[in-house]
Parts: C-alpha cells; sequence; structure tokens
C-alpha cells in the first residue's frame, strides 16, 4: 500500500499539472488573440467564465463516474451501457446549465446596462456549450480508459487535464459560435 504516498502522488502529479498549466496557459492566449471581439461584444466576457467551467466540471464528472465504473468492472469498455448513460446525464446536466447560463447572463447583462438580444445568447451558449462538451466528453472517455487500462490514478490524470481542456475548447468553442450565430 506504498502507492499513495507523497514522493509518489508528487512525482506522478507533476507532469500532469505541468501539461494543464500549459492547456490552460494557451487557453489565455487564445483569449488574448481575440480581445478585440470581447470589447466588441462585452457580454462574452459574463458568458466565458461560466460557460467553460460548465464543459470542465461535467468532463471532470464524467471522468470520476467513469473511473469508478472501470475500476469496479461495472464497464468494460467504452460502448458500454453505464459510459454512454454517463455520458447521457452529463450531457442533460451540461444542456441544462447552459440554458440556465443563458438566463443568468442575460439578466446580468440587463443590470450591467449591456445591450443583448436574449435569443442569440441562448443560441451562442448552447452551441458553444455543445461543442464544448462533444469534445471535452470524447477526451474524458478517451483518457479515463486509458488511464484504467495503464494502472493510472484517473483522479491525479483525467480530472486535471480534462479541465483544462474544457478551458481551452470551451473559449474556442465560444468565438466558434459567435462566427456562426452572427
Amino acid at each position: 500500500m506504498a502507492y499513495y504516498t507523497v514522493t509518489g502522488i508528487v512525482k506522478r502529479g507533476i507532469p500532469v499539472l505541468l501539461i494543464a498549466a500549459i492547456i490552460s496557459t494557451t487557453s489565455g492566449q487564445l483569449l488574448h488573440a481575440r480581445q478585440e471581439l470581447l470589447i466588441d461584444f462585452s457580454v462574452l466576457l459574463l458568458l466565458i467564465p461560466p460557460l467553460i467551467k460548465i464543459g470542465g466540471d461535467t468532463g471532470s464528472i464524467l471522468g470520476a463516474r467513469l473511473s469508478s465504473a472501470f475500476h469496479l468492472g461495472l464497464a468494460d469498455s467504452v460502448t458500454s451501457v453505464v459510459v454512454t448513460n454517463s455520458v447521457l446525464a452529463c450531457l442533460l446536466i451540461g444542456c441544462v446549465s447552459c440554458v440556465a447560463l443563458s438566463v443568468v447572463v442575460w439578466a446580468a447583462a440587463l443590470l450591467l446596462d449591456v445591450e443583448v438580444v436574449y435569443v442569440v445568447l441562448l443560441k451562442v451558449t448552447l452551441i458553444a456549450g455543445g461543442i464544448d462538451m462533444i469534445v471535452v466528453f470524447a477526451a474524458t472517455i478517451g483518457m479515463a480508459s486509458l488511464a484504467h487500462r495503464y494502472g493510472l490514478d484517473p483522479d491525479d490524470v483525467v480530472i486535471p487535464i480534462i479541465t483544462s481542456i474544457g478551458d481551452i475548447v470551451g473559449i474556442a468553442s465560444v468565438f466558434v459560435a459567435v462566427s456562426v450565430v452572427l
């Protein structure tokens, strides 16, 4: 049971955290590169932080569920009914969260006297959230199954990287959604 030593956790965690830091830094650079769009459509500044949390959080939930299912022997492959049901449950949570987010951002924009059309905001939120969840869920399924196959602790590997992937994909998907809707 010497697997969970401080030295072992640090040795396994440092490379993963470095990868996550690089991905997150790239996310910030992506925001900086599209700075003019953020200035023109300031409502995006209200939308982006919680939207990328939806992708990262639902991906982390999915990763935890899949990791538990693989380790307990409840799922033997990525096509198992447990995996499918977990993905559908997380997708439902994500979609409901996106709709609720659009209402909250719309209300906050009204309070801050930022002009925004709700239907446009809803479309951007759903398109961006959908893209984010599809990419993050695919990455989560792949990483959870690989972590299980190679005997890695999914909590140390899957969740930090998926959260960072959720950030960069969420930001990119907002810009894609804005270009599609507008």
